[in-house]
């Protein structure tokens, strides 16, 4: 948000209850997305950051439960909150979606059969909208961070210690980095839309090649 009212955005937050926010937002929860959109009115750019993953099982031992919680929140919480915001971001005439996907969304890991099923999908829903809204002034970009260091490890993981070794021995991305690339695609010239960008810490190739020190 820092990036985009650096920008000159005037930003709405719409977070997860418990969060520092200006209006309140369960992505999984119908009222909650319709009350939003009611609260925040027309906007001209919506970043669609919720997501995370559970667990890293193999297929084999995976929580079914789990898989689909993943989905409703990464996959489905983008369709709510699309469906409740873009009646406003057509009014405006120069409208910008941007999805905070994951490499996950076309590579793929041991133990991590869940969340690159569910990231795969969030890049099939935004290539299906950028042909969806093809001839409107709708711009739809996927942002695809590598390594990031936020709380996603300690979601994953629920152990600290674990977290921090992900990160061990390079140096990842952080959440300020990932938010000057959305800053800069939001902010091209509207004749230009960035379909997907994909941003990696140097020490990473892919998703299962890593270089630590």
């Amino acid at each position: 948000m820092r990036a985009l009212a650096a920008a000159g955005f005037a930003t709405i937050a719409a977070a997860h209850l418990g969060r520092q926010r200006l209006a309140a937002l369960d992505v999984t929860n119908a009222a909650s997305v319709a009350a939003m959109a009611a609260s925040v009115g027309d906007v001209d750019v919506v970043v669609h950051s919720a997501g995370g993953a559970f667990g890293s099982d193999r297929v084999e031992d995976g929580d079914p439960e789990g898989w689909k919680a993943m989905y409703d929140v990464n996959v489905v919480g983008v369709v709510r909150v699309h469906q409740a915001l873009l009646a406003g971001m057509r009014r405006g005439g120069n409208a910008h979606v941007v999805v905070l996907g994951s490499i996950a969304g076309f590579e793929v890991y041991p133990g991590g059969g869940g969340y690159t099923a569910v990231k795969h999908g969030v890049n099939a829903l935004c290539r299906t909208l950028r042909q969806e809204l093809l001839g409107e002034p709708v711009r739809v970009t996927e942002i695809a961070p590598g390594m990031v260091e936020t709380e996603f490890s300690l979601v994953r993981l629920g152990d600290r210690a674990a977290a921090e070794k992900v990160y061990e021995g390079l140096t990842p991305l952080s959440a300020e980095d990932v938010a000057d690339v959305i800053a800069f695609a939001v902010t091209r010239p509207p004749h230009v839309d960035l379909d997907r960008v994909v941003v990696r810490p140097v020490a990473q190739a892919d998703a299962a090649h890593v270089h630590r020190r």
